[in-house]
Parts: C-alpha cells; sequence; structure tokens
C-alpha cells in the first residue's frame, strides 16, 4: 500500500485528462444504470481495500465540517460548539469549517479515528463513490483520486464498465 500511495498523485495526474474526458461524456449521456454500477464498483473495491492501511485522506487533506457536525462533535467532548470551533476549526476561503491543519487531529498513530462514532458526514462518505447522482460530484472524484486508492481502482473499473 505505501508504494501504491507514494505513486498515487502521479497515477491520477497522468490520468486526469482521460478521466475528465470520459466524466464529461458521462454527465452529457448519463446510464440509466449509473447509480447501481458505482454501488457494485464501491461495494467490491471496499471488500478489498482496508482504510487502516492507508488513512491518507485522514493525512492529507481536511473535511468539511457542518454545523450539524460541529454540534454533534462538541457535545461528544462535553464542549459548546464554539469551544470545539475555536480549539480545531477555521473559516476557509469558501467560508466553511475546516481543520485547523491536516494531518487530522483525531487520526491516532495506528490510523485510526478517534471520534470515528461521531466524525463528520464528508468523513462517513468519502470518498463518496457510492452517492445517488455520482455524475454530479465528478469534480470531487478527479480530485479523490489523487487521495485514495479506492477512489482511484473505482474510477478505472468504471471505465472499463461503462464505455461512454
Amino acid at each position: 500500500m505505501e508504494n501504491f500511495l507514494k505513486q498515487l498523485p502521479k497515477l491520477a495526474k497522468d490520468k486526469h485528462n482521460e478521466n475528465k474526458k470520459f466524466f464529461d461524456k458521462l454527465k452529457k449521456k448519463v446510464p440509466k444504470n449509473l447509480d447501481y454500477v458505482m454501488q457494485e464498483l464501491h461495494d467490491r473495491e471496499f471488500k478489498k481495500t482496508d482504510c487502516l492501511t492507508c488513512a491518507n485522506c485522514c493525512k492529507t487533506t481536511g473535511p468539511l465540517f457542518t454545523l450539524a457536525d460541529i454540534e454533534r462533535i462538541a457535545k461528544h467532548f462535553r464542549q459548546k460548539p464554539q469551544q470545539f470551533i475555536d480549539k480545531y476549526l477555521h473559516i476557509d476561503e469558501d467560508n466553511d469549517y475546516v481543520l485547523q491543519s491536516v494531518p487530522c487531529t483525531f487520526l491516532d498513530a495506528e490510523n485510526y479515528c478517534m471520534i470515528y462514532d461521531v466524525r463528520p458526514k464528508a468523513c462517513r462518505e468519502f470518498p463518496h463513490t457510492d452517492r445517488k447522482k455520482f455524475q454530479q460530484i465528478s469534480n470531487l472524484t478527479l480530485k479523490n483520486v489523487a487521495i485514495c486508492p479506492a477512489a482511484y481502482n473505482i474510477v478505472e473499473e468504471m471505465k472499463k464498465k461503462l464505455p461512454v
């Protein structure tokens, strides 16, 4: 996994134009069975992918925190939401709450999330490859293939399974 992670940004960059063209075509003519195919590819990939051997998403990017996330996590820490914000978050250029720094503050040395049961929605859904109306998040997916080996593999399989 470590070698693949080192190569992943270059692999994703090399495939970027091909993937972008694929997603552009996909948006123009969305297959009726896209959500079904994506769920199948997602499930198949995550049967063989163990996120604990990677955690690259937690090490290299930070999630967006919704107000519901902030309230839930603050409650978990027995804090007021503003205390949680002050300690862990800042507002980015898009006016979203994000972590003050990466790697994620809540990632431990064994790649476990210390707030797993109350983690942000963005973390629960990452890499978003099983999302309904998948074609709507192609720009996000193009970014995620450079971060997540599973997302990279899913997109490669998707191109084989859905010739557009």
